[in-house]
């Protein structure tokens, strides 16, 4: 909060920016503010010298007086229309099912993750929001045009959210009739919705359920947990084993995993829960970065001098993989699949081609 005061300028200021003064003068004082935030401050006119509106960028002599009236107001976000490509797989009149890549947020604002600060230099410039930018918000309203309206104008048109590094199938309401529809539909868990995961470790059993509350981590909030809190919703994850990988970067699993309830992060932190996180959920405990064990040390021979060979995945290894749903409005029944993404298949593949038996 900036408490609204006057400043004398003292003359060593001479030459200094007043948004890089002001912010510094006030970070000394406790009163920390960024600089995008006080460019957003004086754009806004509550910042007045010697009692005229003056730029961010006017450079002091020392000895002015300055005055601060007010805080800083951002403009909320709005989502606009981007010419992004998107990988449409099913459209009609009131929906579509789109297949999201892998580091597209589905909508802006979801996180804060520097927004603030983006959204006050934008107001500051009065220039477009580049935090609301590069969203699958942004290339369906290019796409499509018009959505529904109901999740507001940051959020048009969606129904339900994937993780920025998940890829996959996402339905998408067109119109506000559909909307409510398909939120009916998922509150009553009548969507089914399955997944591909590879896992750390060897998972046990062919087949399970985990049956595990799902709510914030009180002490890390980026973070969900299964651990007792008064914000955790009932959760229910089935997963089932397709292929087991051994070889020199380890033990994998690949499953097949559907979830009744759409809790966020849920399958992350249900497999990590019972020690088997999603390969490069680093927020998990997986691993980005993988590192072969060399022949030589599997054989129990001298350590080999080479450098290891390693393997990155720069996402995590999760992919919605199929949606099957009853169309609200039309009772037609629709079955929709995305195969696995391009480097998700190489990075299986080379897996494989480092594993061996015995």
């Amino acid at each position: 909060m900036i408490v609204p005061r006057a400043i004398a300028v003292p003359a060593e200021a001479h030459g200094q920016r007043l948004d890089v003064f002001l912010a510094a003068f006030l970070a000394a004082q406790s009163d920390g503010v960024s600089r995008s935030r006080m460019q957003l401050l004086i754009a806004q006119g509550d910042v007045l010298v010697d009692g005229e509106r003056e730029k961010p960028s006017l450079k002091l002599r020392g000895g002015e007086r300055i005055t601060i009236t007010g805080e800083p107001h951002p403009r909320p976000l709005k989502a606009v229309p981007e010419a992004i490509p998107l990988d449409v797989v099913y459209e009609d009149a009131d929906l579509a099912v789109v297949n999201k890549p892998a580091g597209m947020m589905v909508h802006a604002g979801a996180g804060r993750s520097g927004a603030a600060a983006s959204q006050e230099s934008a107001a500051a410039n009065q220039e477009p929001d580049a935090r609301s930018n590069g969203t699958l918000v942004n290339a369906l309203l290019h796409r499509f045009k018009t959505l529904s309206s109901t999740a507001g104008e940051l959020r048009p048109g969606i129904v339900h959210r994937l993780d920025k590094a998940t890829s996959g199938l996402i339905i998408v309401a067109k119109n506000d009739r559909a909307h409510a529809a398909l939120g009916a539909m998922f509150a009553g868990r009548r969507v089914e919705k399955t997944y591909l995961a590879l896992v750390h470790g060897s998972v046990a059993r062919e087949k399970g359920t985990i049956s595990a509350a799902v709510g914030r981590d009180r002490v890390r909030r980026t973070r969900m947990t299964t651990r007792p809190s008064e914000n955790a919703r009932s959760a229910v994850t089935h997963y089932e084993v397709l292929r087991r990988v051994t070889g020199r970067f380890g033990k994998f699993t690949l499953l097949r995993v559907r979830i009744e309830t759409g809790r966020t992060h849920q399958i992350r932190v249900h497999m990590a829960s019972i020690g088997h996180p999603v390969v490069g959920d680093t927020l998990y405990g997986g691993n980005a970065q993988l590192t072969a064990r060399p022949a030589a040390q599997l054989a129990k021979a001298p350590r080999a001098k080479a450098e290891p060979e390693t393997l990155r995945l720069n996402r995590n290894f999760l992919h919605a993989a199929r949606l099957e749903f009853t169309h609200p409005l039309t009772g037609k029944l629709l079955q929709l699949e995305a195969p696995l993404p391009e480097e998700l298949t190489a990075f299986l593949s080379r897996l494989e081609s480092a594993s061996f038996t015995g």
